[in-house]
């Protein structure tokens, strides 16, 4: 049985992939020269939707990520990425996991490495007090950086939540439902590509070296 192939909203393609080399994935072989490429729909894929969480976690990884390594191909699996909010406060683990899904940084259970190499566990950490959202540092210099995401930078469609009630109506129709549904997505859209690099929506700072 053939399935139907996955339909995104076409915006998914034009935001800019994060390439990172990972050398575990170059010692196994499962990807040649160790290089990733991520794109959005990854993030929407591990969160199982698109919102302005999710949207505003891929822009923070993204500058973390260009901040740090300026000039050079990131480093998955060599960064440590740590949220101010406990895990289970707020969005906290959202954005920790689309961060953990570019940079690779884990838990205690993350992967262990292979001969003193290549581990990922405790790289993540949460409730870590700091005067950003989150923090990534970069473990071979030190180097970190902080970012904050201001979702009010990018105010939300006109009846939104009319729309939202009106679809989640348990007689909605097919037109509410896909009316909330490109409303929703055009605000995510304009968050991820017309806002970018907004600086009053990812407000990026570098604390000093560890």
């Amino acid at each position: 049985m053939t399935m139907p192939a996955m339909q995104t909203p076409a915006f998914f393609d034009t935001v800019p992939a994060i390439v990172v080399a990972d050398p575990l994935a170059e010692a196994l072989g499962a990807v040649e020269g160790g290089l990733i490429e991520y794109h959005y729909v990854d993030a929407v894929k591990l969160a199982g939707h698109s919102c302005p969480t999710v949207a505003g976690a891929w822009l923070m990884t993204r500058a973390a990520l260009a901040r740090l390594y300026p000039g050079e191909t990131p480093r998955r699996g060599e960064i440590r990425v740590e949220m101010r909010q406990a895990l289970d406060e707020g969005v906290a683990g959202v954005i920790a996991s689309v961060a953990s899904l570019v940079t690779g940084a884990a838990n205690a259970g993350g992967f262990k490495g292979l001969a003193g190499r290549f581990g990922r566990n405790d790289l993540l950490r949460f409730g870590v007090p700091m005067s950003g959202e989150i923090r990534f540092t970069r473990l071979d210099s030190g180097q970190a950086v902080e970012l904050s995401h201001r979702p009010q930078a990018v105010p939300r469609p006109g009846a939104l939540s009319e729309m939202l009630h009106d679809a989640l109506a348990p007689q909605a129709s097919a037109v509410a439902r896909r009316a909330f549904a490109d409303a929703w997505q055009g605000w995510v859209r304009a968050i991820v590509i017309d806002h970018a690099d907004d600086p009053a929506l990812i407000v990026v700072a570098s604390p000093a070296r560890e």
